[in-house]
């Protein structure tokens, strides 16, 4: 099944319930083999723009080249577009492709799992599926047609969940209606894994981007709460990593700036602090 969206320009967002619930540290206990892909993080876009999409996919699909392929998944969702614009390349392989969750497949990462033809899923994992949020600005027609794209949208994900699982489509468009949460024994008895992972390929590997990746879900989590709309939350987390202080909020107390511009292990130490001081400042002015 290839899966055609027509998205009018909308964005999906990740589901606050799959974020805060999302580990980072679990990953796969071995991984380093020349036919396996790790998809650990946010599909798409993530709080510095470069998440998990369908250009890092395809190059490594194509860097394995024509051999079988093993896809590692961890992910709290993101940008549903994305996901399946991977899922339908992942078909498109030419060899056998195995998916396993090791932690999470929330939203868009759980349509990303269907396309392998072995599902395993560990034992202590969920699936998560729900119908596609998004946020959007305009005028009550625009709001019209956007709510009859993404009830097109959530309709074809039922009929995908539905056909790879052998389930009903009204059974899974309910699940999808109550966002649900669905252990591995679960996903196996509903035919969505094909079966259980081995729990050895399974571990909980702290490193320095494993913390900092649970600092910046805390942060937009709570940000987001703080009512910070998408945009500017990730300015400011593009902010952080650039060591830059933030670029607005008037008298807003910031950061002291730094010399690291470490694309890969930023020092979050000064921007927790000015996380922080922003939230601070947000709670002064709604009293």
């Amino acid at each position: 099944m290839k899966l055609k969206i027509q998205s009018r320009g909308l964005r999906s967002e990740l589901s606050p319930r799959a974020l805060k619930k999302w580990n980072p540290a679990i990953q796969a206990a071995v991984e380093s083999t020349s036919d396996t892909i790790t998809i650990y993080g946010v599909i798409g876009e993530d709080w510095y723009g470069e998440g998990v999409t369908l250009k890092r996919i395809d190059a490594a699909l194509r860097a394995i080249g024509e051999r079988d392929v093993t896809v590692y998944i961890n992910s709290p969702g993101g940008d549903m577009f994305e996901g399946i614009a991977i899922y339908n390349r992942l078909r498109e392989h030419s060899h056998k492709v195995s998916t396993k969750v090791l932690g999470m497949a929330a939203s868009a990462a759980s349509v990303i799992y269907l396309a392998g033809v072995e599902r395993q899923v560990a034992s202590s994992a969920f699936l998560m599926i729900h119908n596609c949020w998004t946020v959007a600005g305009g005028n009550r027609h625009y709001f019209r047609d956007i709510a009859d794209d993404m009830e097109e949208f959530d309709a074809a994900m039922g009929d995908l969940y539905a056909e790879t699982s052998g389930q009903t489509v009204e059974s899974m468009a309910e699940m999808m209606d109550d966002e649900t949460f669905i252990r591995g024994k679960r996903a196996v008895e509903l035919g969505l894994a094909t079966g259980l992972l081995a729990a050895d390929e399974v571990t909980e590997r702290t490193t320095t981007e494993t913390q900092q990746n649970n600092a910046l879900k805390a942060m937009d989590i709570a940000l987001a709460k703080a009512g910070v709309p998408r945009s500017e939350r990730r300015e400011l987390f593009a902010n952080f990593k650039s060591g830059t202080p933030r670029a607005a909020g008037g008298d807003t107390p910031r950061a002291v700036p730094t010399d690291k511009r470490s694309a890969v292990a930023p020092d979050l130490s000064a921007s927790l602090s000015e996380a922080s001081a922003i939230l601070n400042s947000l709670k002064g002015e709604s009293r």
